[in-house]
């Protein structure tokens, strides 16, 4: 019986965050897709929270059960939020086949280049949208039309490049080949680009 008022209460919660994310979306002004779902995944769970207080329903459970189950309800929020609108929103693998899709089944491959850097970057906005992420999450400021990295945003791409360079494959499949390219991309970068500022 306990079980089944947990399967219920969660679906209870998946509900509650469709309604709260599609009221969002469409009612409310969004800064960055990826918070947006985890505000929406939070307001969810308060509402559970408030349900499983307030209601017979689910008096089975007592004030540890309850807390339990507004943490998984956090955690299965996380999950939505990352796994389905932050990847369709940022993924280049869903833009690809949609690409393909929008351009009749098929592209050539040696015109993937240009997809991306003509047609990608101007059609989802990339630059616009990620440099509005940066910007709220705090990790760069823009001044005097320059693009400037903030304390926070040094930690964070120290971390990420440490991570890089020392957790991710050495041996990575790439079109046929198995390579650490990705693992330290800037070796065969430009040594000093005409596009600094300090």
């Amino acid at each position: 019986m306990k079980f089944a008022k947990f399967l219920l209460s969660g679906f209870f919660y998946v509900i509650l965050y469709i309604l709260t994310y599609l009221i969002h979306i469409n009612f409310f002004e969004v800064n960055v897709v990826f918070y947006a779902a985890i505000i929406d995944g939070i307001i969810a769970a308060l509402f559970m929270l408030i349900i499983l207080n307030f209601t017979n329903l689910f008096k089975i459970f007592n004030s540890f059960d309850k807390f339990q189950l507004f943490c998984i309800f956090l955690l299965v929020g996380y999950s939505i939020a990352i796994s389905i609108p932050t990847v369709i929103d940022r993924s280049l693998s869903f833009y690809i086949l949609e690409k393909i899709q929008q351009r009749g089944g098929g592209i050539k491959f040696d015109q993937f280049e240009q997809v991306f850097t003509k047609e990608y970057v101007k059609e989802h906005r990339l630059l616009d949208v990620r440099i509005t992420e940066q910007v709220e999450s705090g990790t760069i400021k823009l001044e005097n039309g320059c693009v400037k990295i903030t304390d926070k945003g040094k930690r964070i791409s120290s971390f990420s490049r440490y991570f890089r360079l020392h957790f991710l494959p050495k041996k990575r499949l790439l079109m046929g080949e198995y390579s650490d390219d990705l693992t330290n991309p800037f070796r065969s970068s430009i040594e000093s680009p005409d596009y600094q500022c300090h």
